[in-house]
């Protein structure tokens, strides 16, 4: 893992960072458009994104750069910084790592960027603020801007975290509280965790869930809450709130994958922002493919080895 530093910064909210530091590591040798653009999801760290490194995104064909967001523990977060944290926005992160794609390596072509959840957040961010850069977007599992729903689904959680009497405490309610989210009712109907090795649902949830949130710091996951539940592409003095323009102004090659059982992140969510994108003028460019299954929005994540296997196939065809 290297840290990219940017002294003096001045975030969105208007608060100055003395440093701000963004975690990445590479994959492949950089050859001219042979770039990759990988940012992490919420809580993500960067060994999180290396599932998906190695079939069609093939480090010996492409320079692969996974990116963390602030707020994940390796970046800059709250754990790793004295006093208040600011708020973080999709524009912060996505500006810092730009300066980072084209001050360290000088990069001016993106062959792809790949995300899921909030990386899929920062794809859509990513495509507005820089359409003549970027050849190919896949926004897997995420929005463009997090809807109502979302937002309240996410009040659950934050409740959850600040409610415990300690960190730990406050981490494994939150566990609980994102189980009844992360997987389909069918996954749990069918008993599905049991092809993750667990013999029974509360091993399930003790073994999976609450290990996951027990690795992570209390105050990241607030922070990183918080850019999510305000997560906006639009929401910049480029395009002023209005998300049809942001999303009309992308012009890469745009393939949207949502989860058929997504519940953070539903189909006609994501049909809906694909509409829009293709009534540019230039014609369309962007083509919804779902992931079936009862995986949920965790399709996405290198769990299931049949969603794996339709996510590599997909953007095979995309980076043809």
């Amino acid at each position: 893992m290297s840290l990219f530093e940017v002294k003096n910064y001045t975030l969105q909210c208007g608060v100055t960072l003395p440093s701000v530091q963004v975690a990445y590591k590479t994959y492949g040798r950089l050859k001219g458009d042979n770039v990759i653009v990988y940012p992490s999801w919420f809580t993500g760290f960067i060994e999180d994104n290396e599932w998906l490194i190695g079939d069609a995104l093939d480090a010996k064909k492409y320079f692969i750069i996974v990116v963390c967001a602030l707020g994940n523990g390796q970046s800059t977060s709250p754990s790793n910084t004295a006093g208040p944290f600011p708020d973080i926005s999709l524009y912060d992160n996505v500006m810092l790592q730009h300066k980072l794609v084209t001050e360290v390596f000088h990069i001016r072509k993106i062959k792809l960027v790949v995300g899921w959840s909030m990386g899929a957040q920062q794809t859509y961010q990513w495509a507005c603020l820089f359409p003549e850069m970027i050849e190919n977007i896949a926004p897997i599992c995420g929005s463009a801007k997090t809807a109502p729903h979302n937002f309240v689904f996410l009040e659950g959680v934050k409740a959850a975290l600040e409610g415990g009497k300690n960190e730990a405490s406050g981490l494994r309610a939150a566990a609980r509280v994102y189980a009844g989210w992360g997987f389909s009712q069918p996954f749990y109907r069918k008993e599905c965790w049991r092809k993750l090795g667990f013999s029974t649902l509360e091993d399930f949830l003790t073994g999976f869930w609450d290990a996951f949130f027990l690795k992570r710091k209390r105050a990241n996951v607030l922070a990183m809450l918080n850019t999510w539940q305000y997560a906006d592409i639009s929401a910049n003095a480029i395009f002023k709130g209005d998300i049809r323009r942001a999303l009309r102004s992308i012009v890469a090659r745009t393939l949207v994958m949502p989860a058929e059982r997504d519940l953070y992140f539903p189909v006609a969510d994501s049909a809906w922002e694909v509409d829009h994108i293709n009534r540019r003028k230039t014609g369309l460019n962007a083509t919804l493919l779902v992931i079936p299954g009862v995986w949920g929005h965790f399709a996405a994540d290198g769990l299931n080895p049949k969603d794996t296997k339709f996510i590599n196939a997909a953007l095979h065809h995309l980076l043809l």
